[in-house]
């Protein structure tokens, strides 16, 4: 491990697989991309019992742009995800490709991974995000309407609804007015369907609270 770990990384880092029988370790921070990966790690502990740790970065301080960071991640951007069951530990960079290796690794039954890959890279569209949603979600040309994005009939939810609705969950209070929201009825439920689910609420809960869980902050000098 410390060949693989900077001399400053936090002891947090450094000892993750010393202190989970599965050594995953999220990295993450209050961003959309960041809480998607807890979500949907929250989601596997739900279903398979998975073990994981979490750590935050303090993005405000730029703890990410730090050496014992980028050498973990070159591009210093969160979230990032390390399997320490493999020797050196790997680390996987970017959000969707977290949300793949987690469903690769960990859902056995494939409950999490009906998904096709364009809702993985959706949200690179932003300014057509809403409608397109809408339009899948109603079955406005064929199919009838859908509770989930992907999935035969009706949907199953998966990694394609974690992904998205990370980013769309506060379309009521970015300012659209009523005109603007009522041609998305399908979208505002789906958003509503989402958000009640158990692991989708801890996954957005007291984790990031530094009052709360002061333990989880990463801070190096």
């Amino acid at each position: 491990m410390a060949s693989f770990y900077a001399a400053e990384t936090p002891e947090r880092v450094k000892k993750a697989q010393l202190t989970l029988t599965k050594g995953l370790h999220l990295i993450t921070s209050l961003t959309p991309n960041g809480r998607k990966v807890h979500i949907l790690l929250e989601e596997l502990k739900d279903t398979y019992g998975l073990e994981w740790m979490i750590s935050l970065i303090d993005l405000d301080k730029n703890e990410q742009k730090k050496d014992w960071f980028l050498r973990l991640n070159p591009n210093g951007r969160i979230p990032i995800l390390i399997d320490n069951n493999t020797c050196p530990p790997h680390v996987v960079m970017k959000s969707s490709a977290e949300l793949l290796y987690l469903v690769n690794l960990a859902d056995k039954d494939n409950i999490f991974c009906k998904c096709n890959i364009i809702f993985l890279g959706i949200m690179r569209t932003k300014a057509l995000v809403y409608d397109v949603l809408e339009i899948r979600l109603s079955g406005r040309y064929g199919g009838g309407t859908r509770e989930y994005l992907a999935g035969q009939g009706q949907g199953k939810y998966s990694i394609a609804d974690i992904n998205a609705w990370a980013w769309v969950r506060n379309i009521r209070r970015i300012g659209l007015s009523e005109n603007e929201l009522a041609p998305l009825p399908h979208l505002q439920q789906w958003v509503d369907r989402i958000a009640a689910r158990p692991a989708v609420e801890r996954g957005l809960g007291e984790w990031y609270d530094e009052d709360v869980h002061p333990e989880l902050l990463l801070e190096t000098a």
